[in-house]
């Protein structure tokens, strides 16, 4: 692989003033792939320094929605151009299974076509006209870019996650410092290539790996950033909106989940079964909204569970880049060792393992390890409460309606939910009754552009995607104007 050892800043590589590096490691092989720059609070406040003279002094606020909205497509064209390469590069760095890193790229490429679109139509609707009471004045409410955005993203979709906050963040006018995670840093530093390729002005985009303590902390802090945007854990998400609060920045937080899948006993078993492992087993269960409480009816509880036990042994596990696998490895060392030592609790706690937990018999490297399944796990208990980031799901029966939705709706968590049902209505009144911000019907996580993402008490704060996510990053500003060539006559007469 290219050497990644500089940081993108100002349109230009530089190499970090410290000029350290950090591994990145394939999780397939335990393998160094590549040495990435280790940005400090010097590098950041150099990033700061251009995004903040880009804004003030640059074109890019200044162009017309229109004009942003032709390179927002060329950064997208930019990514279908290279999405072979570019998934086999998240592959091997995040160790998802080939297809579902070209569907994320895909979704990537997508997201800056669709705030190209959103870019375009702020030229339309950037002023509104607002009534008023006294008709001596008039008012405009008007949007406008909220300034410098710092950004920190997650290592679950790299380049997915950078696209949900660069794309609408760019179609609004803003620049931006982006520091993606240390365990997948290496689509997002290509995304600087693309960014350079289809003219993006320097220093509107700027991007500086390296740990959360030396570059993320730093940048949560910099006192020229006007907006903080956040996804990851909520201990993170806490710290990061302490020091928004210093300064009083504008932030929107997307943090962790618990989500619960309640499936009535009308349901299609089988239709049941691959709704379930899909909300827990697709990008090994390493998904904020992943569904990984499932309460199923007593009258198929049995059933369903065998059904499941049977398919989720039949998931074929390794490299991502070979055919046929479903489920990769765990990111890395440290969360691998995580979701293991969730499992054991569990076990401790009265949940009953009914298959999954151990490293799969062909596979000697790597941090790879069974889909789990527990079920009758105790409502009180740590694994079904709290978030595991792993491929572990945990079932518990119910009764009837209104226990499911109490047991439900009992977390700190509020990000996605989901109901299975045959009787639409009530999985409509259900869907109505559960408090998370997204909520899917016969289904588990079907995510799309237009649609607002974000969650409920814990699970974060504000919305992305969909005319929402561009939101983020506009301020609203009235001039209101007095219409009379008269003196107002309140101290001259």
């Amino acid at each position: 692989m290219k050497s990644y050892e500089n940081l993108f800043i100002d349109g230009a590589w530089v190499a970090p003033v410290q000029r350290g590096t950090f591994e990145s490691i394939d999780p397939s092989t335990e393998e160094v792939i590549a040495k990435v720059a280790a940005a400090t609070a010097e590098d950041v406040d150099l990033a700061v320094r251009a995004a903040r003279k880009a804004f003030d002094e640059g074109p890019w606020p200044r162009m017309t929605g229109a004009e942003r909205a032709a390179v927002l497509r060329k950064i997208g064209a930019g990514i279908r151009d290279r999405i072979q390469e570019l998934a086999k590069i998240e592959v091997r760095d995040n160790g998802k299974p080939l297809p579902e890193a070209l569907w994320d790229l895909g979704d990537a490429a997508g997201c800056f076509e669709f705030y190209a679109n959103l870019a375009e139509k702020l030229d339309e609707n950037a002023e509104t006209q607002v009534a008023l009471s006294d008709d001596r004045f008039s008012s405009v409410a008007r949007r406008e870019p909220v300034g410098v955005a710092g950004a920190i993203i997650p290592w679950n979709f790299p380049m997915l996650m950078a696209s949900w906050k660069v794309a609408p963040a760019l179609a609004a006018g803003c620049t931006m410092v982006l520091k993606p995670s240390e365990l997948t840093s290496l689509t997002v530093l290509e995304l600087a290539d693309i960014a350079v390729a289809a003219k993006l002005p320097a220093g509107v985009l700027n991007i500086v790996t390296g740990l959360g303590k030396d570059a993320g902390a730093p940048l949560s802090e910099h006192p020229d950033i006007d907006k903080l945007a956040f996804t990851g854990s909520v201990p993170t998400g806490s710290r990061i909106m302490q020091a928004a609060a210093r300064d009083i920045k504008n932030v929107s937080l997307e943090l962790g989940g618990k989500s619960p899948f309640i499936v009535f006993d009308d349901s299609d078993i089988d239709a049941a079964v691959e709704w379930i492992m899909f909300g827990i087993f697709w990008n090994q269960g390493e998904v904020c909204s992943a569904t990984s409480r499932v309460l199923v009816q007593r009258g198929i509880y049995d059933r369903l569970l065998e059904r499941l036990k049977e398919q989720t042994k039949k998931i074929s596990i390794g490299n991502g880049l070979e055919d046929g696998v479903l489920l990769g490895p765990i990111v890395s060392k440290g969360q691998f060792e995580k979701v293991q030592e969730a499992v054991e609790r569990g076990k401790t706690e009265g949940a009953r393992l009914v298959t999954g937990g151990g490293r799969p018999a062909h596979l000697n490297k790597g941090f790879f390890m069974e889909p789990v399944v527990f079920v009758d796990v105790p409502e009180e208990s740590w694994v079904w409460n709290e978030e595991i980031f792993g491929p572990v799901v945990c079932i518990r029966p119910f009764d009837d309606e209104g226990e499911a939705v109490r047991s439900a709706n009992n977390s700190r968590f509020g990000l996605a939910a989901a109901v299975m049902s045959n009787d639409i209505p009530r999985c409509e009144r259900v869907a109505r009754a559960l408090r998370a911000g997204i909520v899917w019907i016969n289904c588990s996580q079907p995510t799309f552009t237009e649609a607002p993402w974000g969650g409920y008490k814990q699970s974060g704060i504000g919305r992305e995607l969909g005319e929402w996510g561009l939101n983020n990053y506009l301020e609203t500003k009235q001039i209101t104007r007095y219409e009379s060539a008269k003196p107002w006559g309140w101290y001259i007469k």
